[in-house]
């Protein structure tokens, strides 16, 4: 009895149950919210940017010139050095006694020379006397001549010595900072080979080494009308990046363009230089260049660089029609502008743009935009549009 009213009453609220639940129906998601803005006119200069390399300035191999041991090493490894300044010391004392060797033979051919003019004079007016016989005269021409060949050759003798001693002290060429020494006091060097002492990099100013390739290359002249040997008499503005930075803190020039295109990579050698007092630039670092393109100031057309988007069909921007749709335009990019990207053509200033959102902005479906307020940028550059320009979102 108990079973079967416990049974019942199961049933019961089961029936109770099933009659109060309410029926399941699909709600539709909000649409997402994007941030639009509309592409501005601005004034802008083009730019092409390459990879480079930094290269010294004057850069020499410091070798013996003369054989000898090497007595004293003037420096400290590293040590920034002016020009003229001595950093090693050879072996002296031969060159020296060398050195008063033929100063002393000039001494000598310079007295022979002495005493033959003399006795030419002498003989001369004795011949014109009759009291002696013109062979004489001859023979002292002849000792008077051959002692001012020998006193030549004796000077010159004594300018190599003296040379040869100066060699024996090895200086600076330049201001520059020398690298570890290569040889240690009391070796032998020069002794019949090459004998390399150590290395020498002058770094203030520092070059900068790049390539341009041929397109980029005939484009740039067509567009200028200014040839690569005419640009690098002009100092065209160049701007320098190091591996860990972010903008491009320092400026050079442009002074140097090879006189040819290498054939086996169709580049062109270009040459930056740029000041480096501080010596923070080291030579055969990787650096990011970037040159002025000269005559190519305009108004264009830009958008922030990060509500461009690639696909397999190209570039392209997302922008919000009027009835609050998602629509792709494909654009064609030019040049880059700090944190911005001139669009040559496939949208107008008056298309509003998604710059944030965009992962969740897809073409034909609607949106909730809104639009960004005006900001600033380094210079004090407007980076957003007008704010009167704004479009109020739409309801």
């Amino acid at each position: 009895m108990a079973k079967s009213n416990i049974a019942a009453l199961v049933w019961g609220v089961m029936i109770f149950g099933s009659g109060c639940e309410e029926k399941n129906t699909y709600v539709e998601p909000p649409p997402p919210q994007v941030t639009v803005n509309r592409p501005i006119y601005r004034k802008v200069r083009e730019y092409l940017e390459f990879t480079g390399n930094t290269q010294a300035f004057n850069t020499v191999q410091l070798v013996a010139r003369v054989q000898g041991y090497l007595e004293k090493v003037l420096f400290n490894d590293g040590d920034s050095v002016k020009k003229g300044q001595p950093l090693f010391l050879i072996q002296q004392d031969t060159y020296q006694a060398k050195l008063k060797q033929a100063e002393a033979q000039v001494l000598q051919q310079k007295a022979s020379l002495d005493h033959a003019q003399t006795e030419l004079e002498r003989f001369g007016g004795l011949v014109r006397q009759h009291a002696a016989a013109q062979t004489d005269v001859d023979r002292w021409r002849f000792e008077r001549d051959n002692a001012k060949a020998a006193l030549i050759a004796a000077e010159a003798k004594r300018d190599l010595a003296q040379l040869d001693l100066g060699y024996t002290e090895v200086a600076a060429p330049f201001d520059g900072r020398v690298d570890r020494r290569l040889k240690d006091p009391g070796n032998l060097v020069g002794a019949g080979e090459f004998t390399p002492l150590a290395h020498i990099n002058q770094i203030d100013p520092i070059y900068v080494y790049f390539t341009i390739n041929e397109t980029e290359l005939l484009k740039v002249i067509r567009q200028t009308n200014v040839g690569p040997g005419e640009a690098e008499k002009m100092k065209i503005p160049v701007s320098l990046a190091l591996s860990d930075e972010k903008d491009y803190p320092h400026h050079g020039f442009l002074d140097f363009t090879a006189i040819s295109v290498t054939p086996t990579t169709g580049t062109l050698l270009l040459r930056a230089r740029f000041p480096n007092a501080d010596g923070a630039i080291l030579p055969g670092l990787f650096a990011r260049v970037r040159v002025l393109v000269v005559n190519s100031e305009r108004m264009a057309l830009v958008v922030p660089e990060t509500a461009i988007g690639y696909d397999q069909l190209g570039s392209y921007l997302l922008a919000v029609d009027s009835n609050n749709r998602v629509e792709r335009k494909s654009v064609k990019l030019g040049a880059r502008v700090d944190e911005e990207r001139v669009i040559e053509n496939g949208i107008n200033d008056q298309d509003r743009i998604i710059i944030a959102g965009l992962l969740h902005a897809i073409p034909g479906n609607k949106v909730v935009s809104e639009s960004q307020a005006p900001t600033k940028a380094e210079g004090g550059r407007e980076h957003a549009a007008d704010p009167a320009k704004l479009e109020k979102p739409s309801p």
